[in-house]
């Protein structure tokens, strides 16, 4: 009896232990995420301002770029719609053999 006393200890330890870790790693995970999501806007924003060749030293330059940015997000946006839709109406059934 002792025994299982020990190992429901060892046991309750080692649970208590991974979920203090599984809080920092989710806490790792969404910093993570927002460096990303930060470093994905600041490369597509130069993206479309170096494209399009655009001053955003001005005020009305800067409004401009943030139009065209603006605009940029939409077509992604709309081009993503239209591949999941694509990907919804496919055929994932499996074929069968005979």
């Amino acid at each position: 009896m002792n025994w299982v006393i020990i190992l429901i200890a060892i046991a309750a330890i080692f649970a208590a232990t991974k979920l203090i870790h599984f809080r920092h790693f989710k806490h790792k995970i969404v910093a993570i995420f927002l460096i990303l999501l930060l470093l994905f806007f600041y490369l597509s924003f130069s993206g479309v301002v170096n494209n399009s060749n655009i001053n955003i030293k001005s005020p009305t330059g800067f409004a401009t770029a943030v139009k065209a940015y603006g605009s940029w997000l939409s077509d992604v946006a709309g081009n993503v719609k239209t591949i999941t839709g694509n990907v919804i109406r496919m055929d994932w059934a499996p074929k069968s053999s005979g």
